[in-house]
């Protein structure tokens, strides 16, 4: 079940390893697009309001979780491409120890915290109660977020992108069965649509398990392993992941400033707001798939020695990615306001507003392709000081038109947060690329 991305055609091993990423992030993105079609149309727009205004923390704590699974998994991919089976175990099993810390530490944070940081927030009055009883269930499913997110990237890191598909699929449809059965059935509200998501999470979790120890022996951790994870292999791994997982919640700081400027401009555009993010989310998934996929692409790579391989994925992971970009754009400015009718029903002024949304992102969605594919090799590379810094370029570019352009031109000038986010840290990313990229061919050509 494992893939080796170090021989064969670089187009071919990037896009059939990103296909079931593809596939399996879109279902994500299905589901939660599925919570929020599923509560706006049988709760109404304040329902939708408060899920969309606990997005960013969601992201900011979620997130850093994410992140530091994804980035111990790097390590995990080099020692497979550099073919170090006892490695790949025990940096399975410190990814699993890191994880574990840093989700108690964070569910401890946020569960105790989160009431006072949406009044800070400016919640408004009128949904604030909706929004804190959906994220405080979806912070105590933290656990199962971890256990889904810590198998899925360390058997992606060993070349299996496909188990986890099955598994997400398989979640998606719970997930939307089980929003009908709470919401409507048991009339739980928006908290019916938390518990639907924590437990299809869980299921998809436990699922991996069986399939690591029966299918993927290379991951199977012994006593031995345990018994040899010391204080350097427990540095080196979070060396990596916490600065990725910082990375993620540093953008999700600019995206709360962004949801503080927003709330001041009322439910209708949080409602608009949400109803667009969740477009855009839905089609940047295939982006973010390829660049999981370079990363271990690259990850493997480095461990194996092969900089020229290393050059040419990234070139033509960066040509798909461009491809895909400029197509999507086109549909969000042609048809992006039928596309948030479908979750805004006949609130036109919320209907306009989501429209502008999609179609300013529109004509600048090609810069975040070139984000993925500069910025995801350089983790692989284990760089993570370079993609820290372009998620301080983000929370920059976004707090700046919250702040600025929100006041001078309102919700339109809000809508360039991401726009801005994407070209000034895909500067920082393109131009490490490139430096990385010489030193490193240099120094195995010693």
């Amino acid at each position: 079940m494992t893939k080796n991305l170090t021989v064969g055609n670089p187009a071919r091993l990037i896009l059939s390893f990103a296909i079931p990423l593809i596939i399996g992030n879109m279902f994500q993105q299905f589901y939660s697009m599925a919570d929020s079609f599923i509560v706006g149309r049988t709760l109404g727009m304040n329902a939708l309001a408060a899920l969309g205004c606990t997005g960013s923390i969601n992201f900011l704590v979620l997130g850093f979780v994410m992140g530091v699974t994804q980035g111990a998994s790097i390590i995990t991919s080099q020692r497979f491409g550099a073919e170090d089976k006892r490695g790949i175990r025990r940096s399975f099993a410190t990814g699993m120890l890191l994880g574990i810390a840093v989700t108690v530490i964070l569910m401890a944070l946020s569960i105790t915290g989160i009431k006072p940081l949406l009044r800070l927030l400016r919640t408004p009055a009128d949904i604030i109660e909706d929004a804190h009883s959906y994220i405080v269930v979806i912070f105590w499913g933290m656990p199962v977020m971890l256990l889904f997110n810590l198998c899925s990237n360390v058997m992606r890191a060993v070349g299996d992108s496909r188990t986890p598909l099955v598994f997400l699929v398989i979640a998606c449809v719970i997930n939307i069965i089980l929003d009908y059965v709470f919401i409507l059935a048991f009339g739980l509200g928006v908290r019916g649509a938390a518990y639907a998501t924590v437990i299809a999470q869980a299921l998809a979790g436990a699922a991996c398990i069986p399939v690591i120890v029966r299918k993927l022996p290379i991951l199977r951790i012994t006593r031995d392993d345990w018994r040899h994870i010391d204080t350097y292999e427990f540095f080196v791994h979070a060396k990596m992941a916490i600065p990725v997982g910082f990375q993620w919640s540093i953008i999700a700081i600019g995206a709360v400033a962004v949801t503080f400027a927003l709330n001041g401009l009322g439910a209708t555009a949080v409602a608009a707001y949400t109803a667009g993010q969740k477009i855009d989310q839905f089609a940047g998934m295939p982006l973010n798939s390829f660049g999981a996929a370079m990363t271990t692409y690259t990850a493997q790579n480095y461990g194996a020695r092969r900089i020229d391989r290393i050059r040419t994925g990234v070139f033509q992971g960066l040509l798909m990615a461009a491809a895909f970009s400029i197509v999507m754009g086109a549909v969000f400015i042609f048809f992006g306001r039928h596309m948030v009718a479908l979750f805004l029903g006949d609130a036109q002024e919320a209907i306009n507003m989501g429209a502008t949304y999609l179609k300013v992102l529109g004509f600048f969605f090609v810069f975040l392709a070139g984000l993925y594919a500069t910025r995801q090799p350089l983790q692989g590379l284990g760089n993570s000081l370079i993609p820290t810094l372009a998620g301080i370029m983000e929370l920059f570019m976004r707090t700046f038109a919250a702040i600025i352009l929100t006041d001078l031109f309102g919700f339109t000038g809000l809508c360039f947060a991401s726009p801005l986010a994407f070209i000034g840290a895909l500067v920082v990313c393109a131009a490490a690329l490139g430096v990385t990229l010489k030193k490193l061919n240099r120094a195995f050509s010693l």
